[in-house]
């Protein structure tokens, strides 16, 4: 009985869609392995599980599945768990005296959902107003892309990408907007299609109503080329 009520205190975790920390959590040995280490772990895991569902791995589109895998997940989607992969963010004098919001927006999101590892697909928005430094814009990208590679909740993610922007930039005056699609809740469970997640951190300067919303209009604007 108390293993049955366990099970179901996880998945009413996962459908509601609780995080439990603005930090990933990760255990203390979790880079103990090479990443060629994990790679043959998983693989032999990932096999299991095909062949626990039925399917036969000596057929030629089968085979090499495992191993495919277990590559994607150490070297790709979950790569951003990886601290050596921290983008550096090199910033520069703001000598131009701009003192206005600098807004990147339309960011591409992928992450994956750690509630069923699926996928996460949206757009990021991203401001800040410079306190006497400035980054070069695309480490912005580079800063969502690399919280956003490894098993998330969107509202960490948000939080996770405005507080390493104001710690690169010493300054509180951050603000992030994610739109994304789950697929955990668009390809199952309920299984709507059309619904997004919207979440947003706003910090400093970006909390006062006024300079909130002129944050909000500008990431309504229809860029096109």
């Amino acid at each position: 009985m108390k293993i049955e009520n366990k099970i179901e205190d996880f998945e009413s975790l996962g459908d509601d869609h609780i995080g439990t920390s603005s930090n990933t959590p990760l255990r203390n040995d979790a880079f103990k392995l090479s990443n060629e280490e994990k790679i043959d772990i998983i693989k032999d895991d990932v096999r299991h599980i095909m062949e626990t569902l039925g399917l036969d791995l000596s057929d030629d589109s089968l085979s090499g599945t495992p191993n495919r895998v277990a590559k994607m997940f150490v070297k790709e989607i979950f790569g951003g768990l990886n601290p050596k992969k921290k983008p550096s963010a090199s910033t520069f004098d703001n000598k131009y005296k701009y003192g206005e919001m600098l807004v990147e927006k339309n960011i591409t999101v992928y992450s994956t959902c750690e509630h069923h590892l699926l996928p996460i697909v949206g757009k990021a928005h991203i401001a800040y107003i410079s306190n006497g430094t400035v980054v070069g814009l695309s480490k912005m990208n580079r800063i969502v892309d690399y919280f956003a590679k490894r098993p998330q909740v969107q509202e960490r993610l948000t939080i996770q990408v405005v507080k390493e922007l104001q710690e690169v930039l010493d300054t509180k005056d951050v603000a992030c907007v994610i739109d994304a699609k789950h697929l955990c809740v668009n390809s199952r469970g309920i299984r709507d299609i059309e619904s997004s997640t919207v979440t947003s951190e706003f910090g400093g300067k970006f909390k006062e109503e006024a300079t909130r919303r002129e944050f909000l209009d500008y990431i309504k604007l229809d860029t096109k080329f």
